[in-house]
């Protein structure tokens, strides 16, 4: 028989997970479950590495867990898109997904539990959506502005600016070395290089003078 899992989350070591294990552990004792495995991370609800979290679902696709109990759905994902992946990832593997302080309960007792993973899952593509859409007009209304998007202007990213300034400090001084340029224009090495080179010729006379 698979575990429960309880995914415990607080955001800094300040706070205690004491409410959201003792809240959790009654629910798992009405539903008759015993073999319950706990998961607890100390960790914002933006971060992105959440060791807990990252083993819970190791677990999930390692076919090990039945169900997962959370205190609330912002205890699991930093944001709706990343809920609905995890979600996603539950329902590939069969897992159900309690969460009592919010009445949604994916198990297989709950005969409404696709119709709750399927408004979930369309919710946060719906804000995917409309994420798109403010990028999309973010970059537009740039570009009206004439503003530069990308890579700065100027070969292997270089400003205009520092290409430049290398070419004054090559003729200055031909004998400079890549290392002394580099480190004067602010630079890399591997840049240095190629800029030096590209100076060295546009700065040579031109046949027959």
């Amino acid at each position: 028989m698979k575990a429960t899992a309880v995914y415990l989350r607080v955001s800094t070591d300040e706070q205690n997970l004491d409410s959201q294990r003792d809240s959790l552990a009654a629910v798992c004792r009405q539903r008759g479950w015993t073999d319950v495995q706990v998961y607890e991370d100390k960790a914002s609800g933006a971060d992105m590495s959440r060791a807990a979290l990252a083993r819970l679902m190791a677990d999930v696709r390692l076919g090990r867990i039945g169900q997962i109990v959370v205190f609330r759905l912002d205890r699991l994902g930093r944001s709706l898109p990343h809920l609905a992946q995890i979600i996603g990832e539950l329902d590939t593997n069969g897992v159900g997904l309690l969460v009592p302080d919010q009445g949604i309960d994916t198990t297989t007792t709950n005969p409404a539990a696709r119709l709750q993973l399927h408004v979930l899952m369309a919710v946060a593509e719906f804000e995917r959506a409309i994420i798109r859409e403010r990028v999309k007009a973010g970059i537009a209304a740039a570009r009206a502005r004439g503003k530069h998007l990308g890579r700065p202007i100027g070969s292997y990213g270089i400003s205009a600016k520092k290409r430049a300034q290398l070419k004054a400090e090559v003729v200055a001084n031909p004998a400079i070395t890549i290392r002394e340029l580099a480190h004067r224009v602010g630079i890399s090495v591997g840049s240095a290089v190629n800029l030096r080179r590209e100076a060295v010729v546009d700065c040579a006379p031109p046949p027959g003078v």
